[in-house]
């Protein structure tokens, strides 16, 4: 596994920890803990997993915003039966492709579809895909190059 895949998979992990038992957004023992397990495990050093601390402070910074685009998204389905793991991985997705210029929108919607097959049902990835697809139109920046 890259180090940037690890770093999205802890990312994913967390947020989906937090939605089943919220802190407060700046408690930074309950996300050193939850990262320094994930890379012990991994085997990385501390240093290795910057990115997932982004990602992680990011989307939960922005979750109130983030969530309002995944219902806006919706269809035929309401917001509080999405499944968490597929939840952590749209709010991850939609963070990056929001406000990481540095990350083309079309990698975060690909890495979203590889999250989801790795740790949700068969048919999550259309559902994720289907969300991200229709908000990918909304950007007013290159999907495939970094701005």
């Amino acid at each position: 596994m890259s180090l940037r895949r690890a770093n999205r998979v802890a990312a994913m992990q967390f947020l989906y920890q937090w939605s089943l038992n919220p802190s407060e957004p700046g408690n930074d023992f309950a996300l050193n803990r939850a990262l320094e397990n994930f890379f012990l495990q991994q085997e990385l050093e501390r240093d290795q997993f910057s990115f997932a601390e982004e990602l992680i402070r990011g989307a939960i910074g922005q979750m109130e915003s983030v969530d309002d685009i995944i219902k806006r998204y919706l269809r035929n389905w309401d917001f509080d039966r999405i499944a968490k793991v597929d939840l952590a991985i749209l709010r991850l997705a939609i963070f990056e492709m929001s406000s990481r210029q540095d990350i083309p929108p079309i990698v975060s919607i690909n890495e979203a579809i590889d999250l989801s097959k790795e740790f949700s049902n068969p048919d999550a990835k259309r559902f994720i895909n289907g969300i991200l697809d229709q908000f990918k139109l909304t950007l007013a920046r290159p999907l495939r190059t970094t701005h």
